[in-house]
């Protein structure tokens, strides 16, 4: 199997029910994304797949062959923090660090759906999308950190948010 991981081409043989978390830990050496649950129910193992996030545990790998996949190991570039990963540490949005690679890459995956005028239960219109807390905390909910450091990561997001009109205000919508 062939895949793009952070912008390089991998290949990988495995077994066709290999999940696409056990593909990056094990086969690719990326261990970056975390394994919490195993049920999709933590988020600990979120990456983005093709711009979207997803739960790695509860996707083959095989599923996903040619597809361009972005994890926490490719959101740096270099030694430069993506915005949202110096964000994380400006506002101490970890204690114990192992819900934090999976609560970075939702959000990430969270504000592309933002901007593509995407809502959710929570959101006051159809039509345009806010981000303001209650926004932001449901569309995190997936993501669970055993330690709470929920109004970090929020705030975390906000900050993120806060430097970028078009996130801020749902473009797209």
């Amino acid at each position: 199997m062939q895949f793009t991981v952070n912008g390089t081409v991998w290949e990988a043989k495995a077994d066709i029910r290999t999940s696409l978390l056990d593909l990056l830990r094990d086969h690719l050496g990326l261990a970056g994304t975390k394994k919490g649950c195993d049920h999709g129910q933590c988020g600990a193992c979120t990456v983005l797949v093709n711009g979207r996030r997803i739960n790695a545990c509860l996707t083959l790998a095989v599923m996903h062959e040619g597809d361009a996949i972005t994890t926490i190991e490719g959101l740096a570039d270099g030694d430069t923090l993506h915005p949202m990963q110096a964000a994380f540490v400006r506002h101490d949005g970890f204690q114990c660090g192992f819900c934090t690679p999976g609560q970075i890459m939702s959000a990430v995956g969270m504000l592309a759906e933002v901007q593509a005028g995407m809502p959710s239960h929570v959101s006051a219109t159809l039509d345009s999308v806010s981000l303001n807390e209650e926004e932001i905390s449901e569309r995190m909910s997936g993501n669970l950190c055993r330690c709470s450091a929920y109004p970090n990561i929020v705030d975390a997001i906000a900050d993120v948010v806060a430097v970028a009109p078009a996130i801020r205000e749902g473009a797209g919508a």
